[in-house]
């Protein structure tokens, strides 16, 4: 068995930050059931250009693999009986939506409770549940300008930059998995379950980690620092080579020793200026034109086959086709494929979460509506009657069954 396989989620989930929270979950077995609203044709990362078809992209494949999908109107009468008989019969209801929307549709843990006293309600919004901006969206890149990170990030002499990947976002979704399961786990134990109220903001604050130690303790004000250089430990940055770029970072003092030995300058280790990490930090305008002018002679392979030999933690600036075709990438089993209908067989990355072997058997993102006979008829039991009865009462919107 999956480390999850005994476990039901019931996910209200759209676009990226949620699924992908839901996403290494449902690799590790869990059963991920997806609600899609017919009002509105569904989780809207369907839609995403510019590899999309109809419903499908590959934006929705890449976040919903392993999961199943019903179309179901939880905010109509017939639509929340049968919302609530998957809640008797489930572990979790999931969903990241605006802080205030939860309480709206009735999905926190008083709103369930009576339905299953050990429901786990897990709610990933954007600024969280309370506080002033509660009911406001949270997007990523807005997130990142207000926690700090663009501030942070660029050149000293460019404007603020955010990250090249959603990682509010990707980070968001880990920070509502672990929440969830550590819910889960004392909803098992107490037979009690609880509210996860997790926010982008706060995993976005959370990770300004120690620069906000170092600000709130002694006033430290962070600047954006030259070719990505460590704001304290020196040299730890970009450097570039003849033809191209790389990244070396002496975190401790056994590798500037290193460095400064495999680059042929030994004068470096007898200079008082760069005997320690603080000196060094001191006189970085003296030291970096020095390594600059060294780095420049060579290219990245060269540089890289001494670096490594030698010890030294270092790497390339790869893209993203050079990423992907890393022989450590490969060995680590990170591209999995699934076949799709439309797109043929559907490469993409793996999940970094790891419980056993890894997963080899994965399914394509499910097709809008996909389990509506599997969950209505297999798992809730409800004949045909009943189905149409529930149909005819706008349960499932417009949505034909397939």
């Amino acid at each position: 068995m999956r480390p999850l396989e005994d476990v039901r989620i019931i996910s209200l989930e759209q676009y990226g930050a949620g699924p992908f929270g839901s996403l290494h979950l449902a690799d590790l077995g869990a059963d991920v059931l997806k609600i899609e609203d017919p009002r509105v044709g569904g989780d809207v990362g369907r839609y995403v250009p510019p590899f999309n078809h109809g419903e499908d992209s590959l934006f929705f494949e890449t976040f919903n693999r392993n999961k199943r999908s019903l179309s179901l109107d939880v905010t109509s009468p017939a639509g929340r009986e049968v919302f609530e008989d998957l809640v008797r019969t489930s572990d979790v209801v999931y969903s990241n939506l605006r802080g205030d929307v939860p309480a709206k549709i009735g999905i926190t843990y008083d709103q369930l409770k009576h339905v299953n006293p050990a429901i786990v309600c897990c709610s990933l919004t954007g600024f969280g549940m309370t506080g002033p901006r509660a009911a406001e969206p949270g997007y990523d890149y807005i997130l990142q300008g207000l926690a700090g990170w663009m501030d942070l990030t660029g050149d000293p002499d460019g404007p603020p930059t955010k990250s090249g990947l959603s990682l509010v976002d990707y980070c968001g979704g880990f920070v509502a998995a672990i929440s969830l399961l550590a819910a889960l786990h004392a909803a098992r134990r107490d037979g009690v379950g609880s509210d996860c109220d997790v926010s982008l903001y706060d995993t976005a604050m959370s990770l300004l980690t120690y620069p906000a130690t170092w600000h709130l303790n002694r006033g430290y004000e962070p600047e954006r620092t030259r070719n990505s250089a460590h704001p304290s430990l020196v040299p730890f940055q970009l450097f570039a080579a003849s033809d191209g770029w790389l990244v070396v970072g002496c975190a401790k003092e056994k590798f500037w020793q290193r460095l400064a030995t495999v680059m042929d300058l030994p004068a470096l280790l007898e200079d008082p200026r760069f005997v320690d990490f603080a000196a060094r930090g001191e006189h970085r305008d003296e030291l970096l034109p020095m390594l600059e002018k060294r780095f420049a002679e060579h290219d990245v392979a060269t540089w890289l086959e001494l670096l490594r030999g030698a010890g030294v933690p270092s790497g390339p600036v790869n893209d993203v086709e050079q990423a992907l075709k890393e022989p450590h990438t490969l060995a680590r089993q990170l591209v999995v494929e699934t076949e799709h209908p439309v797109f043929g067989t559907v490469k993409q990355i793996g999940s970094p979460v790891r419980a056993g072997e890894p997963r080899q058997d994965h399914r394509r993102a499910p097709t809008r509506n996909e389990h509506f006979a599997d969950v209505l008829g297999q798992d809730l039991g409800y004949d045909a009657e009943r189905i149409a009865s529930l149909q005819a009462a706008g349960a499932f919107g417009e949505v034909r069954p397939k």
